[in-house]
């Protein structure tokens, strides 16, 4: 597959433009189209001070206004910041919350890769991923999300991890949104195993042998590391001395990354606070 429609949810905030900038520069040389996406409700605060507060229709309406004025701003800062012609940028403002509007403007729009910008600060998930984020890839299941984390500056991809235990999502459909990735920043593909047992299951014997059938034509490596200590330890050590740039792992209900999100973790580990973090949605 070509990513060629990637939706990029703003705030407004400089780690929501921080993401829409990475994501301009990994597809500079692909011509795409970025939809830039803002989503409000009557929780969403005004901007600017205001006399009298103002609710319902007058509030939405208000917030409205504000939500296309700011973002006709951002497009004319993105063109003008990358001047890239190969880049069209549309934008996008409806009242609702990301968990709601995002899986409805995928399906409209039949949209290649979801990109948001992770504001994650404490607690387990909060720094695997914000909790918008969070909602937002248990809701989507047509294409993968992209977190960014708050912060980083781009860098090229040299080395992606795929995490996964070999039990789900080792097909072609479900990894054709990383191949894509790998093919467009030419960055070898490093498959991670946490092993929690000494043996390979019969059926996870199977699903390595599909995964290697997959990653054929991609620059590729096995990797299986014990789980000496909680996953995101582990993880965040692989990330650190294979010099990893992206993160890849497949979300499903009752997953091993669902598990992993829910491990406490503590407050200062670095995992995903250097790295981008694409979601893969399960697909049979």
């Amino acid at each position: 597959m070509e990513i060629k429609k990637i939706l990029v949810a703003t705030d407004f905030s400089d780690e929501a433009y921080n993401a829409l900038f990475y994501a301009t520069q990994i597809w500079a040389m692909q011509e795409c189209t970025f939809y830039i996406l803002n989503a409000y409700d009557e929780a969403t605060p005004l901007t600017g001070a205001h006399k009298a507060p103002l609710l319902g229709k007058k509030k939405l309406e208000k917030l409205e206004t504000e939500s296309i004025e700011a973002l006709t701003k951002i497009s004319h800062r993105i063109t003008l910041d990358t001047g890239n012609k190969r880049h069209t940028y549309k934008t996008i403002s409806e009242q609702g919350t990301l968990a709601t509007v995002i899986p409805k403007t995928v399906k409209k729009l039949s949209i290649d890769l979801v990109v948001m910008g992770n504001k994650g600060r404490t607690g387990a998930k909060e720094i695997f991923m914000g909790s918008n984020t969070l909602k937002v890839a248990g809701s989507i299941d047509q294409c993968p999300l992209l977190a960014i984390p708050k912060g980083i500056d781009f860098k090229p991809q040299n080395n992606i991890a795929f995490v996964t235990d070999y039990k789900k999502g080792c097909n072609t459909k479900t990894l054709d949104p990383l191949l894509a990735m790998a093919a467009i920043t030419k960055a070898p593909i490093n498959v991670m195993h946490i092993a929690s047992e000494e043996k390979l299951s019969s059926v996870q014997i199977s699903n390595k042998k599909l995964l290697e059938l997959c990653l054929k034509d991609v620059d590729h490596s096995f990797h299986q590391v014990l789980e000496f200590d909680d996953k995101a330890k582990v993880i965040d050590s692989f990330i650190e001395t294979h010099n990893i740039s992206l993160l890849a792992m497949v979300y499903m209900k009752r997953s091993f990354m669902e598990r992993l999100l829910r491990e406490p973790v503590i407050k200062d580990i670095s995992l995903y606070a250097k790295s981008p973090f694409l979601i893969l949605p399960m697909r049979e």
